[in-house]
């Protein structure tokens, strides 16, 4: 994957403001029920191109198709796989319901139509990737897309589920343990990581699981649970990495894209030596929002290996703020003062913008102006930096 060679380069995580039209056929497809495949096909063609549009004139130089075709960042995967089925019952990040009067103002969210992260389908057959159809088709329509555009990015990327998100959150009713369920994932999972870096693009592995089980399936369990579960999702995630080139490859681990006090958060320095050992070229991390914005500091006490880059959350995906280019130039400017090396570093968000079809927290107008901060501050650390 490209390095920050001479400037700051910009990224993002990956989700993207989808088309209402859209949201409504997604929402629809993830309950199983009927929809329009061709207008549906349409709906995600006008999406990719208008997010594609958009990043470029943000100035974003590693972009994606903005996850338009997909109805989450994971769920998505029980229309490739098999083996899924029924409904998962999962605990509730615990923040969320900690603070009475904070779960009657965030009451009304849960009333959208949006697909529903807390009740995914489960496992309840042996889990097999069917074919590669679905993922030839989105790498397929991304690249035809990008090709269209007047502008390019400095290069692609594509994002693809943790085997341990998908196995933490569509609950087991099938595999005698979690071990040798999350293992399953990951040989199904190895099919599609391989595909979408044998397409040309860079993968981006989403790795919820890595940090907000902490306050989710792990809120009532000793911190050694929580690491050694840690531990056995990092080597699925090898497995289904298994072959492929790490500097083709970067993680992204956060703490849960929702609105919350994330005051039982695990600290990030907990966790960095761990995340050391995954084969990756880049760990993108957030580092914009008031509960981690200070947690740069831990590449003094863990320093980032040589092999790898940070992209580092300087946009917070959770409000309505637009960043002042101050604010991320300096944010990017500590970032690489801690690593060493301004190359190693890239700009990008803390979360996705729509993680799930329905289930964003800014106005899509508000995404792009973010995104322009976001250049206009790596415009400036650059400046700083390298000059």
């Amino acid at each position: 994957m490209l390095r920050s060679e001479g400037r700051i380069l910009t990224t993002h995580a990956g989700s993207l403001p989808r088309r209402e039209s859209l949201i409504a056929m997604l929402v629809k497809s993830s309950r199983g029920e009927d929809v329009d495949r061709a207008a549906m096909l349409r709906e995600i063609e006008i999406s990719t191109r208008y997010v594609v549009q958009k990043q470029l004139e943000a100035g974003i130089d590693v972009g994606n198709n903005g996850e338009q075709s997909r109805e989450s960042f994971f769920t998505y995967v029980q229309h490739r796989m098999t083996g899924f089925g029924g409904r998962s019952e999962r605990p509730i990040m615990r923040d969320l319901v900690r603070y009475q009067s904070f779960r009657k103002l965030i009451a009304p969210m849960f009333q959208r139509s949006m697909v529903d992260l807390l009740h995914a389908p489960k496992a309840i057959g042996e889990i097999e990737y069917r074919d590669c159809a679905a993922v030839d088709l989105e790498c397929a329509d991304t690249l035809r897309i990008l090709a269209d555009q007047p502008g390019k990015f400095a290069e692609p990327f594509m994002t693809a589920p943790s085997p341990g998100i998908i196995a933490s959150a569509m609950l087991n009713e099938y595999y005698e343990n979690y071990e040798k369920y999350v293992i399953a994932v990951a040989k199904a999972l190895h099919t599609e990581y391989e595909y979408i870096v044998s397409k040309g693009f860079v993968l981006q592995v989403d790795c919820p699981d890595l940090a907000m089980e902490r306050h989710t399936s792990y809120a009532d369990r000793p911190l050694a649970d929580f690491l050694e579960y840690v531990e056995l999702n990092i080597a699925a995630m090898n497995r289904a990495l298994d072959g492929i080139a790490p500097d083709r490859v970067r993680m992204h681990v956060c703490w849960g894209n929702y609105q919350a006090p994330h005051d039982l958060d695990v600290p990030l320095a907990q966790i960095l030596p761990m995340l050391y050992r995954a084969n990756v070229g880049a760990l993108v991390l957030e580092g914009a929002n008031p509960r981690h914005q200070h947690e740069y500091r831990c590449f003094k006490e863990f320093p980032l290996p040589d092999r790898m880059n940070l992209v580092s959350g300087v946009i917070d995906t959770k409000t309505n703020y637009v960043e002042h280019h101050e604010v991320v130039a300096e944010r990017l400017e500590r970032a690489a003062n801690a690593i060493g090396d301004p190359r190693r570093v890239m700009a990008g968000t803390d979360c996705g913008f729509e993680t799930s079809a329905g289930l964003g927290e800014v106005a899509e107008e508000i995404v792009w102006e973010k995104l322009r901060a976001m250049r206009a501050g790596a415009d400036l650390a650059s400046h700083r930096l390298f000059h």
